[in-house]
């Protein structure tokens, strides 16, 4: 039996440099970027970034679970951002930015409270951890001007990480 393909959703700042760090990921098969966990339906990127819909910009990130663990895309989530940093990521500031884990069960609820827990401990990082862990909340595709954004553009990501743990 085959395995099937699943469904992680985080948020880590601008959603385009969260993009494109999964896309680089082996075992993954696609990621879109979009929103979720706010209160508005169907919003826009504009609505967004006023901080008025509660949502925040995240990716789904589609992945065969036979090649690439949720474990292992915990580990590079923590690695993108600064998990520190209240509603914002570098120059970008606003809840829209905040710091997420949406998880589908149990499983995935465990994994990322014990990794988020590691890494509170490990003493890599000089404030705490302010990442979100929260149940799956419905997800909205943002525009097609924001998929692949970078790749469309035919730039390198350049969406401002600071405070990544190395």
């Amino acid at each position: 039996m085959a395995n099937e393909n699943k469904i992680a959703t985080f948020g880590a700042g601008c959603f385009w440099g969260v993009e494109s760090a999964f896309r680089a990921v082996e075992g993954v098969v696609e990621v879109v970027v979009g929103y979720a966990g706010g209160t508005v339906p169907k919003p826009t990127y504009r609505a967004v970034c006023s901080g008025k819909t509660g949502h925040a910009e995240v990716v789904q990130v589609e992945y065969d679970p036979a090649r690439v663990s949720f474990e292992q895309l915990l580990e590079v989530f923590w690695q993108i951002h600064d998990p520190t940093t209240l509603n914002r990521q570098g120059p970008d500031t606003g809840t829209q930015y905040r710091s997420i884990i949406s998880y589908a069960d149990d499983h995935e609820r465990m994994a990322a409270e014990e990794s988020k827990r590691r890494l509170e401990q490990s003493g890599k990082l000089a404030r705490p951890v302010v990442t979100q862990i929260v149940p799956a909340a419905e997800f909205y595709r943002a525009e097609e001007n924001h998929q692949r954004y970078y790749e469309r553009m035919g730039i390198a990501p350049s969406c401002a990480i600071h405070g990544r743990i190395d």
